[in-house]
């Protein structure tokens, strides 16, 4: 179904995101797990570069997830029966969001454990 217009673009694009929160166990726990930073960098003083940093990573691994998610419907669509290309793609496609949830556990290690350290000591 195509857009008509910008509201129905936007519609469609939260129908996208809801679908993959109600329907995607590790998107529930990415989401989660973003919530948490949030509210701990905001509680912990971040400044706003780390508060900037935190919120891009946070979106690079919901949009990988959501990447991912869309990527699986599409090879499930296609391949009926077992595939190793599909196998391939949905294999890269869940490293991609692997990659990323690295990535995202590195850079709060370097934004939060200065806080967290300043605060206990």
């Amino acid at each position: 179904m195509r857009a008509r217009n910008l509201r129905e673009s936007f519609q469609f694009a939260l129908a996208g995101v809801w679908h993959a929160l109600l329907t995607q166990r590790n998107m529930r726990i990415h989401a989660l797990a973003a919530a948490v930073a949030a509210v701990t960098g905001l509680a912990l003083g971040f400044t706003r570069i780390e508060m900037g940093l935190l919120v891009l990573t946070i979106t690079l691994v919901l949009a990988a997830e959501l990447i991912n998610t869309s990527i699986e419907a599409v090879v499930d669509l296609l391949s009926q029966q077992h595939n190793e290309f599909a196998k391939i793609a949905k294999n890269v496609a869940a490293g991609v969001v692997f990659v990323c949830a690295l990535g995202s556990i590195l850079i709060g290690l370097i934004l939060f454990l200065p806080h967290i350290f300043e605060s206990l000591f």
